[in-house]
């Protein structure tokens, strides 16, 4: 039996390194790892990427598949929902970083079938509406930017630097630090820090507008 650990990575900032030792900080064994770079999770299904169609090819029945998050396993709600379907119909278990969820097709108790489909139908739900409020943030936000003066483009200088935007939000998925304690631990003030936590991504776009 194998484990695979998958990650998406589209952005610069992003390494697949650093998702990998993610997991196994929190016990995952992984025995390889398949990573689609430059591609957008928004508009690409995981069949469609590279290294994502390559794991229908290589994960059987009892082998493990591990991801961040169910976001990086399709692009929108019915395409993360399938897959998940499709790899418990094949006999492969899902694990995800992130709280460590686990779906697999063993159970075959009509009750605790459906409550296992409704929180998988959920957190699918949950990633394709984060996912586009994200984009819709970046486009107003791009927009806006654009109807203002050249000198006011820019906006405010980010008082944090992009390691610190990767400290932040690799401290938070681990879940053992509060805010406050995060704030300390990478030299930042603790309202900064609920900012990049609920947005990495406006963090990300101030970084890249001042080119740091």
């Amino acid at each position: 039996m194998t484990t695979i650990f998958y990650a998406r990575v589209s952005t610069a900032d992003q390494t697949i390194q650093h998702q990998a030792q993610q997991a196994r900080a929190e016990g995952f064994e992984i025995d390889e790892v398949l990573a689609d770079e430059g591609v957008s999770g928004v508009s690409t299904k995981l069949a469609e990427r590279p290294q994502g169609k390559r794991l229908f090819d290589l994960l059987r029945k009892g082998d493990t598949l591990v991801v961040r998050w169910v976001d990086r396993l399709g692009r929108n709600y019915i395409d993360v929902v399938d897959t998940i379907r499709e790899f418990m119909r094949r006999g492969v278990v899902i694990r995800t970083v992130i709280n460590k969820m686990t779906f697999d097709g063993a159970t075959t108790d009509p009750m605790q079938m459906a409550v296992r489909d409704a929180l998988i139908g959920f957190m699918a739900a949950t990633a394709q509406a984060q996912a586009e409020a994200t984009k819709d943030a970046q486009k107003a936000g791009i927009a806006h930017a654009k109807a203002e003066s050249p000198a006011t483009y820019r906006g405010r200088k980010p008082t944090f630097t992009r390691k610190q935007v990767q400290e932040v939000i690799a401290l938070a998925d681990q879940g053992t630090m509060n805010t406050s304690q995060i704030a300390r631990t990478v030299g930042l003030e603790r309202m900064a820090v609920t900012r990049i936590i609920l947005n990495p991504a406006n963090a990300e776009q101030q970084l890249a507008t001042w080119g740091l």
